[in-house]
């Protein structure tokens, strides 16, 4: 039943419907809210669009900043980042990243922004590697080989993560285990210097010595800057006793890295072979570049000492012990040259002065075994035999 009005006017009162009134004021609410929502939405999408612009700025500006190895402004970038999108996947990455690259003490803050980047994206191969990087870092070897397979199920052909779960397994001192990615590995890519390196390093401690040989001359070849490599291929020459191929590593080590202690090495593997002579040059042309360098001189003391005693020769003696001499007065000196000069002394019958100086050989960390030789030698001469047997078996322990 429709209700009426009454229209009260000049004109006689006629019946309105009382719809006929209300319709133009729902339309107008109709109008009101539907504008308003419009802005609203519209106020949104444009507040979305702007968070979504700052958090790639921050993005783009946190990765500039990692390339350039700001670490601490990177963070900062990072940081704003997830503060618009916290459920953000990659700044957790980034962050993590950046954390890692920090070092050490930052190690825990890594792990738990990586953790967060593989919660949120459980598929995503980059959280899983850089979870084995962490964990790596950290010496936790046995997580990182776990995280690296895991990668490996979702991409069987990464050569990078192959390497490093070979390294993984290398650092944990299960040589063996590392064998089988890096073969893989050297398959996918055999350019890969570093992959041949490790796969000699491995070989040779599974005792696999010529195929050792083989990788590592390979890894040379490849890089021959590649110091790791040289020094490894050198002790395994003299370990099968081949001191003239050594020496050629040795060389071009000294040619690569000019530190006193690569010229020692040559000079110490040349007279190791005999080559005294060859050893005395080559450490004075190492003191005509490290005028002031101690193991130089160590070294050349040694050498003339070895001289001596090999040859009977008094001159060498002399040599050795103005070589040595210099560096046993020095507050820093070393249990190894105090031994040495220790023994020189002896050889020249300064029974007193010898002692003296194995005394404070023996004071020094780490102690040469030597000193305890010598000063059992010294005991027996003065006719104390429970001192002797007591430094002959510090002697045996310290050689074990």
């Amino acid at each position: 039943m429709e209700v009426y009005t009454f229209n009260l006017g000049h004109r006689a009162p006629q019946l309105v419907p009382e719809s006929a009134n209300i319709r133009p004021v729902n339309r107008l609410v109709v109008l009101v809210t539907t504008v308003a929502a419009v802005v609203t939405a519209t106020a949104v999408v444009w507040m979305e669009v702007r968070q979504e612009r700052e958090f790639r700025r921050l993005i783009a500006l946190g990765d500039e900043a990692l390339d350039a190895e700001r670490t601490s402004e990177a963070i900062e970038h990072f940081s704003g980042a997830l503060a618009f999108k916290p459920d953000s996947m990659l700044a957790h990455l980034q962050r993590a990243e950046t954390y890692r690259r920090r070092g050490d003490l930052d190690l825990a803050a890594a792990l738990r922004d990586a953790r967060e980047a593989h919660t949120l994206d459980a598929t995503a191969p980059q959280p899983i590697e850089l979870l084995g990087d962490i964990h790596s870092a950290m010496g936790r070897y046995g997580e990182a080989v776990g995280f690296y397979r895991q990668y490996l199920q979702l991409d069987d052909r990464g050569t990078r993560v192959l390497y490093k779960l070979a390294m993984a397994h290398v650092r944990a001192g299960r040589a063996g285990d590392a064998i089988e990615p890096l073969r893989l590995a050297i398959e996918l890519d055999d350019r890969s210097a570093e992959a041949h390196y490790l796969l000699g390093l491995a070989l040779r401690h599974t005792g696999q010595g010529d195929e050792a040989l083989r990788e590592l001359n390979r890894a040379v070849a490849l890089n021959g800057a590649l110091i790791a490599a040289r020094e490894e291929l050198a002790g395994l020459h003299l370990a099968r006793g081949r001191p003239r191929e050594a020496v050629e590593q040795f060389e071009a080590l000294a040619a690569l890295d000019p530190l006193p202690g690569r010229l020692v090495d040559v000079a110490l593997v040349l007279a190791r072979s005999g080559q005294r002579e060859a050893a005395v040059v080559t450490l004075g042309r190492a003191a005509e570049k490290h005028p002031g360098s101690p193991a130089v001189f160590a070294a050349l003391g040694r050498v003339w000492l070895e001289k001596a005693v090999a040859e009977d020769d008094p001159a060498a003696l002399r040599k050795a012990m103005v070589a040595l001499e210099p560096l046993a007065r020095r507050p820093d000196a070393t249990s190894e040259v105090l031994a040495l000069l220790g023994e020189a002394l002896l050889l020249s019958d300064q029974v007193t002065n010898a002692e003296r100086t194995l005394q404070q050989a023996v004071t020094r960390q780490p102690v040469d075994p030597a000193a305890y030789r010598h000063l059992a030698e010294i005991a027996r001469r003065r006719g104390r035999p429970e001192i002797a047997r007591d430094a002959e078996a510090r002697y045996a322990a310290l050689r074990q």
